[in-house]
């Protein structure tokens, strides 16, 4: 029981001020992984002869989300407080 607890505790960090973490990065690396999935499986499924229907504004969504993710901690990188 307490490791389990220590582990909810590490877990917990991340939404901490004072971590090592960036959490625009996680977000970013999430959403551009989820649109590589669906692209493989788009790929996939038109070599197979299916047709896999991906609403645009679902897919615009993620790309919107990684760009903003990525370009947003990389100013972070760029402007980092003295």
């Amino acid at each position: 029981m307490k490791t389990l607890m220590r582990k909810m505790m590490s877990w917990t960090k991340i939404f901490k001020d004072d971590n090592d973490w960036n959490e625009k990065t996680i977000i970013g690396f999430l959403s551009f992984a989820v649109m590589v999935i669906v692209m493989i499986a788009d790929v996939m499924s038109g070599f197979w002869g299916k047709d896999l229907p991906i609403n645009e504004f679902t897919y615009n969504s993620f790309v919107v989300v990684t760009l903003g993710s990525f370009g947003i901690a990389g100013l972070e990188s760029f402007a980092k407080k003295k």
